[in-house]
């Protein structure tokens, strides 16, 4: 890292790569800049209109990724990387690209480029071919039979694993192609076939399931997968998806799903190399569904993770897709209107362009990508955010038709309830007024009691309850129920408790806490005795 003082002020200077690792921006910012201004400055050099779907990566000392958090202190977050080198990148691959602008879809072309060269884009030999190709007619154009002879493709990065049967097949596909084709087409052609694939927007992070199976985690617009050997083998989408969290190093997936009209709940967990890659794929997960999923980004969201020893909030700011879509909607409604003013002229009732909230029905978002990279490209499903109880629900056309059912359960530590502490009435009714008896609430009797003895002693009977003594013996009653339960759960041997010695959390607390504490224990008994 650089810096250099000037007229008092303290500049920091550092290096931005961009999608070609032969492109680097020179930038400079001051100690009180945020992680936005870098990236509307990045922005603006390069003239993108859609910034939201971008972000800044960095790697820091400990050989750990990040995503540069953009409402903090840029420094604060780089001061311990020397020299100090950024990349920018795609931080949200979006669910429709065609609504990208040329430049947008121009980055998107170089960010997909980059992820076939670098094997992140995992496909057939034959779309490897098609998409090569592409790469070849942006590169050198059409084909000309005097120009591109023998292997003309041999200097070109085309795939992770190139060889010279690749080479052929892309060189065969570049000839077929239709001559005078514009820039526009190729950039379209080409990133309609990246996003028809399974890894479509995936950033692998290396994961193993609980039999210690070598996998890999990816998130995208539509939900997180789980890979092997370049296949999808899990695919959890946003809908099914009720929490994230984690613990240690377990990265666990908390799923809510219908099956023949009954609710039913399933816990996922896979263990990342470390309890720091953990936490980053963590905030990689929630960063994608609050992103692709929620209405907006106008209250900033706190999200909370880890365990009681291991605590991490994350707070996220900026706007969401839908938020874009919307934006983008609401001003193509404007133009149009400002194009006809005659037709305004002529109406009765003065033109007032639609709600963009309307409009957001007609916008599919990707429901799975292709199961298998040889079947056709995968149709788009709808997904919509439950405006008044903030759930996610799927669309589909009995839903359009009742839309009086009601919504699923809420998602959890996502988005809390709106609790009131301030409300005291229920149904007309004085809390103070009610007593709980099982699960329902049943009002006092209203009978009048003539002895004021009998009522002060009531009263003075009340008085003495102390919910400190009343919670203090429960609280230890639970804590030593649960140990104990645990520890015969984790000891027995019996089939029957061999599901529940399988759930992520087991195995996080058998090896994390409980198999250190037996080992601590008898090593101290031993060295007594």
């Amino acid at each position: 890292m650089f810096k250099s003082r000037s007229e008092g002020n303290v500049v920091y200077k550092c290096s931005v790569r961009l999608f070609g690792d032969s492109e680097i921006l020179e930038m400079e910012f001051q100690p009180h800049h945020k992680g936005s201004f870098l990236l509307d400055l990045i922005c603006e050099q390069l003239d993108v209109q859609e910034k939201d779907y971008f972000g800044i990566k960095y790697v820091d000392p400990l050989k750990q990724r990040h995503w540069l958090d953009l409402s903090k202190s840029l420094i604060k977050q780089v001061k311990d990387i020397d020299p100090l080198v950024l990349s920018f990148r795609f931080h949200f691959y979006p669910a429709d690209p065609m609504r990208l602008s040329f430049n947008g879809k121009c980055l998107l072309f170089q960010q997909l480029k980059r992820d076939l060269i670098h094997g992140r884009l995992y496909c057939s030999v034959g779309e490897a071919a098609a998409l090569g190709a592409l790469i070849v007619q942006d590169e050198l154009g059409d084909y000309d039979k005097e120009i591109h002879t023998e292997n003309y493709v041999s200097n070109l990065k085309l795939a992770l694993r190139q060889n010279l049967e690749l080479e052929k097949k892309v060189m065969e596909a570049h000839r077929k192609r239709d001559p005078g084709q514009d820039i526009v087409t190729v950039y379209d052609e080409f990133i309609t076939i990246a996003r028809g694939l399974e890894t479509y927007g995936i950033d692998p992070h290396p994961v193993k399931d609980y039999r210690g199976t070598q996998l890999y985690v990816g998130i995208n617009f539509s939900g997180v997968s789980t890979f092997s050997i370049g296949k999808r083998i899990q695919h959890f989408r946003w809908p099914e998806i009720s929490k994230i969290n984690f613990e240690g190093k377990m990265f666990i997936i908390h799923l809510t799903y219908t099956v023949d009209r009954e609710v039913k709940k399933h816990t996922v967990g896979f263990k990342c190399p470390s309890g720091m890659t953990c936490r980053y794929v963590w905030r990689c997960a929630i960063e994608q569904m609050f992103f692709f999923t929620a209405p907006n980004g106008q209250n900033p969201q706190m999200f909370t993770g880890g365990s009681f020893f291991n605590h991490s909030k994350f707070r996220y700011t900026g706007r969401t897709e839908r938020e874009i879509l919307s934006e983008s909607l609401h001003s193509l409604k404007q133009s149009s209107a400002a194009s006809s003013p005659t037709k305004r002229k002529a109406s009765s009732m003065p033109a007032t362009p639609s709600s963009p909230q309307e409009l957001l029905t007609d916008i599919r978002y990707s429901s799975l990508p292709r199961s298998n990279f040889s079947e056709p490209l995968g149709h788009l499903t709808e997904q919509a955010w439950n405006h008044e109880n903030g759930v996610l629900e799927t669309v589909s056309e009995e839903n359009r038709r009742n839309n009086h059912e009601e919504p699923p359960d809420q998602i959890g530590d996502f988005y809390p309830d709106t609790y009131n502490p301030e409300i005291t009435e229920i149904d007309g009714l004085n809390i103070s007024q009610a007593t709980f008896i099982g699960d329902g609430i049943v009002p006092l009797q209203t009978t009048a009691i003539n002895n004021d003895d009998s009522s002060a002693l009531q009263s003075k009977s009340l008085k003495k309850f102390s919910l400190l003594n009343a919670f203090i013996p429960s609280f230890i009653f639970v804590i030593l129920a649960m140990s104990i339960s645990a520890i015969f759960i984790l000891e027995s041997d019996s089939e029957f408790f061999a599901p529940i010695r399988n759930w992520p959390e087991m195995n996080s607390l058998r090896f994390q806490y409980y198999e250190p504490l037996k080992e601590f224990l008898a090593s101290k008994i031993g060295s007594i005795f």
